[in-house]
């Protein structure tokens, strides 16, 4: 169980250092372990609070939140973050689901690049709703907070560019997790005893993690060390 909590610690600074809260990377660790999907969701949801909060503060900081781009996005996505939080999927398509969405982030870090500034266009109202409810509900089906699924379509538009993108992701990830644990509460919730070991571990390495990718360091690395993870994490729910 150790060597688990290491994985968290390391999942939840990656994760945070490119704005994420994690969620797909804590559901792909607890599937590794064999945790049930009725666990995973609203424990990776809850651990999302942590980090996708303190990452969207250090991005703040940093001056890098567009409101005008997130609040039609926010609006739209946390009712049906809610309501797809109240939807029961069965455990073997519920693992499909999540092994298809884990390689969207995948191909976030590996192919796309920085947007400049001059490339950068202006969002669309009708767009931006549409985008956000549909990632919403998805979201509050699987147990993320939507930021794998919002970040490569905010950059394959080119309304935001990286560090953009990654406060943007942020806070909406924060507010579909609160949506979706809500719509969870209706059906009922299940937890893991080692919950609070879980957020402290979490929400240690999302701290430092967001401290870092805000204003210190180059991502490159990192971000082919998670991606690779998530590749592998995505082969396992749906052929292992």
């Amino acid at each position: 169980m150790e060597f688990f909590y290491i994985i968290l610690f390391v999942v939840a600074f990656l994760y945070a250092s490119v704005g994420h809260g994690g969620a797909s990377g804590y559901l792909a660790l607890m599937a590794i372990y064999g945790i049930a999907p009725e666990v995973m969701k609203p424990t990776a949801l809850l651990l999302n609070l942590f980090v996708s909060g303190s990452a969207f503060l250090q991005f703040y900081r940093g001056k890098h939140f567009l409101k005008k781009i997130f609040i039609p996005l926010a609006a739209a996505s946390i009712p049906m973050s809610f309501i797809g939080g109240m939807l029961i999927i069965e455990d073997h398509i519920y693992k499909r689901i999540l092994g298809a969405l884990l390689l969207l982030p995948v191909i976030r870090l590996f192919f796309f690049k920085n947007t400049e500034s001059s490339a950068l266009k202006a969002s669309r109202f009708d767009l931006s709703l549409l985008v956000g409810g549909g990632i919403g509900l998805l979201s509050g089906m699987i147990g993320i907070g939507g930021g794998i699924i919002l970040s490569p379509v905010l950059l394959l538009l080119k309304w935001t560019d990286q560090k953009q993108t990654a406060a943007i992701s942020a806070l909406f990830i924060f507010v579909n997790s609160v949506a979706g644990l809500a719509g969870q509460f209706t059906k009922g919730i299940a937890f893991n005893n080692n919950m609070l070991m879980y957020v402290v571990v979490a929400f240690s390495g999302g701290l430092l993690g967001a401290y870092y990718g805000a204003s210190k360091f180059n991502q490159n690395v990192l971000k082919n060390v998670l991606g690779l993870v998530l590749f592998m994490a995505a082969f396992k729910l749906w052929f292992v």
